[in-house]
């Protein structure tokens, strides 16, 4: 098994950098962009049995990069994860991701003589996925998009900027967020039923986390805020500016990304090539669950097209 290798990457302002980590190969390069509440190591980097999503296209020939946005897991903490949360502005909305994740992108490129990246992003990480695929078409190869959030009209939500800087998240919110998808009376799908595994890797992204009440994991509050946005009728992104070919990827289960939500991306996006795959008995953390070889599959199949 390939042991991935480890860096980090100073942004602009020199004070800030993101965790960067590789597993080589020689094929294209593909880039996992995570979601809103745990990192890249807890994600793609995560061997259940041994084996995780970026073992798995590894194997398939892909040279496989991941990294952690500001405020997440091996990388830096913004001053303003220390200071009171509340009537701060939300940290790491994702215009201001977008920029870490170019910055990401611009290194692979270096490393890899110009080649177009291809980007697989979860959940809020789409927004910011779309972004930079919206901005900057020459760098972006092929897009998956993981249980994406869509635009939608809901009424009577708070207000993105009024959420505050950052919020802890305990392993139980986590557990309680993971299963609520799954049908009552239905087996649990998660491959760790109470995580018995991930929860001490999770806190261990956090130097802090057991030094509270309960034991819990500081996070920016701009990637909640940029869901809020979306739910609200504000996606971050403008989705007929995405021209890389693109695959929506989604459990049947996933009540963030239903089957209006994928309809409406799927109708809104610029790539003339696009696709919609759904995977049975899969939530939003599908990743995480039983069925993530659906999952892997539909995404090497997208990915090898190039």
């Amino acid at each position: 098994m390939t042991e991935p290798t480890r860096t980090a990457l100073k942004l602009r302002d020199e004070e800030s950098c993101v965790f960067i980590q590789r597993w080589p190969g020689a094929g294209d390069p593909v880039l996992y962009v995570h979601g809103a509440t745990f990192p890249a190591t807890l994600s793609v980097g995560y061997r259940f049995g041994g084996h995780s999503w970026a073992d798995h296209l590894h194997a398939q020939g892909f040279d496989v990069w991941a990294f952690d946005f500001i405020g997440f897991g091996g990388s830096s903490r913004p001053v303003a994860m220390r200071a009171p949360a509340a009537g701060a502005l939300p940290i790491g909305r994702a215009a201001e991701a977008a920029i870490a994740l170019g910055a990401v992108v611009d290194h692979i490129r270096s490393v890899r003589g110009g080649a177009r990246v291809h980007l697989i992003a979860h959940s809020w990480g789409t927004m910011v996925a779309g972004l930079l695929a919206g901005d900057r078409p020459e760098a972006v190869g092929r897009l998956v998009m993981f249980g994406p959030l869509a635009q939608r009209q809901v009424t009577e939500l708070p207000s993105p900027e009024s959420i505050g800087a950052w919020r802890d998240v305990s392993i139980a919110e986590q557990l309680k967020r993971f299963v609520e998808d799954v049908p009552p009376g239905h087996a649990p799908v998660l491959i760790e039923s109470y995580l018995a595994e991930w929860a001490p890797a999770y806190l261990a992204t956090d130097p802090e986390a057991h030094r509270r009440t309960p034991a819990s994991v500081r996070i920016p509050n701009g990637p909640q805020a940029d869901i809020i946005a979306a739910m609200s009728g504000q996606l971050a992104f403008d989705p007929g500016k995405v021209a890389a070919p693109t695959l929506i990827v989604r459990g049947a289960w996933d009540h963030l990304c239903h089957d209006e939500d994928a309809a409406w991306l799927m109708k809104m996006l610029g790539a003339r090539d696009k696709a919609d795959v759904v995977i049975p008995d899969a939530t939003h953390l599908m990743h995480l669950e039983r069925g993530r070889d659906g999952l892997f599959a539909a995404t090497a199949d997208w990915l090898s097209r190039s």
